[in-house]
């Protein structure tokens, strides 16, 4: 009984893993660089997202496809900025999820406008295990952890961060108003993803975000394939 269970949960990351493949190649092919942006729910994705977003990112045509498991509020929140932004729901439809799989971006991708944007930013279902387990055809993963959450994050939700290749610790500006010790948390997240970059940032400030901005312009700089 337990191996069949493995045997279940193998055969369907490696069908995810195919499905994500397909949409690897069809990014490719519009020239489309993908980031897969995952945190726990509340850790400020969608507000990090609007002061990235508010100015144009130098050139870099930006679109979002908007993951939750009901509602448009973070989507509207977004289309505010007036970038093409795609909600994708997984209740109903997909079980309610609690996170976003390969096959569920790909039933989005007719949604997508992928002619006419050099950047997709997929912001994943607010969680912190599930999302890691599954790529979706991304280039790379952005990890974002609120200082709100406690120092024990990394140790409790390795594979989350262990799978990114940047981690912006963002809130640093309630740091004075919290018992968190920033430099355990960092000593813990190097203890699961020794050398990961990270980033601190307030997003409802402004506080690092160039920084971030910056590392975009690099990622879709290393990863865009001429359409």
């Amino acid at each position: 009984m337990h191996r069949s269970k493995v045997r279940i949960v193998e055969d369907a990351l490696d069908a995810n893993n195919t499905i994500a493949r397909a949409n690897r190649a069809d990014f490719d092919c519009h020239g489309v660089t993908v980031l897969n942006l995952m945190s726990a729910p509340g850790a400020g994705k969608t507000t990090l997202l609007e002061r990235l977003l508010a100015e144009p990112l130098e050139g870099i045509r930006v679109g979002v496809l908007e993951g939750d498991v009901q509602g448009s509020y973070d989507s509207d929140r977004l289309a505010a900025l007036h970038i093409p932004v795609t909600q994708l729901n997984t209740d109903p439809g997909f079980g309610a999820e609690c996170h976003l799989d390969a096959n569920m971006v790909r039933s989005a991708l007719p949604s997508l406008p992928l002619a006419e944007i050099d950047l997709l930013v997929v912001e994943n279902v607010g969680n912190l295990v599930c999302p890691a387990e599954f790529r979706v055809g991304e280039d790379a993963r952005v990890m974002v952890c609120a200082v709100t959450e406690g120092e024990d994050k990394p140790l409790k939700y390795p594979l989350m961060f262990r799978t990114c290749e940047v981690v912006v610790i963002n809130k640093i500006d309630l740091l004075d108003h919290l018992d968190f010790e920033l430099d355990r948390f960092l000593y813990n997240l190097d203890a699961v993803h020794p050398g990961v970059e990270q980033m601190l940032v307030s997003a409802r400030t402004g506080e690092g975000v160039e920084q971030v901005r910056d590392w975009l312009l690099r990622l879709t700089a290393r990863t865009g394939v001429p359409a």
